[in-house]
């Protein structure tokens, strides 16, 4: 059976180093059977491999200019080298990153958790797995993305009533209000200028800075 392709064609680079193992052929059988197996699970996915790349000093600028929707590192074993050149690509545009490795260490689980990778897969890769982890890993990566920007929301939204809090003090202490009125009169005043609340407590601040 041929598997169902993506409703659209997720854009992946694959970061290898097909040099790592010259001279060691047993490692580098290993490795070029994943690496197959991983070409071929793609492929049939469905996926988009828009680039395979080698981890050197331009891989950044590289993913940057391909803007890939999920980046695959294909590594026999300490991939820390490789993982940091993906976490500066991706610092502004964070992606979904997914490791296939032998490397079964704890410690090098835990980098690798620590950089970034929403999926580290060690040893046993099979073509028809490829999409399941694949699937796994987005999934997850949504999901983290999701309560990234609600953790963000909250600490703006908390930011924010700080702000508003501060600026109603200044009103209450320059124009003798209570506390209700002087908010009252921040949301009248954000009304007419068609500002938010905290946009308005911000401008009284700067004022009340600027006047001492």
């Amino acid at each position: 059976m041929t598997p169902t392709a993506p409703s659209r064609k997720l854009r992946i680079v694959v970061v290898t180093d097909g040099d790592t193992h010259v001279g060691d052929t047993q490692a580098g059988d290993a490795q070029a059977f994943r690496s197959a197996a991983l070409r071929v699970g793609l492929l049939e996915s469905g996926y988009d491999i828009v680039a395979s790349l080698p981890p050197d000093i331009y891989l950044p600028e590289r993913i940057g200019q391909l803007q890939p929707d999920l980046i695959i590192v294909d590594s026999e074993s300490d991939a820390r080298d490789v993982l940091e050149h993906i976490v500066i690509a991706t610092r502004e545009a964070r992606r979904p990153i997914v490791l296939f490795t032998e490397d079964d260490s704890p410690a090098a689980m835990e980098a690798a958790v620590a950089a970034g990778v929403s999926a580290y897969i060690v040893a046993g890769l099979r073509a028809e797995r490829v999409r399941p982890v694949l699937d796994v890993a987005l999934a997850r990566f949504r999901r983290e993305q999701k309560l990234l920007g609600e953790l963000a929301d909250t600490r703006q939204k908390l930011a924010e009533r700080k702000l508003i809090d501060r600026a109603k003090g200044v009103l209450m202490a320059r124009h003798q209000l209570q506390e209700d009125e002087a908010y009252g009169r921040l949301r009248s005043l954000a009304m007419n200028k068609n500002m938010r609340l905290a946009e308005i407590a911000q401008r009284i601040l700067d004022v009340e800075d600027l006047l001492g």
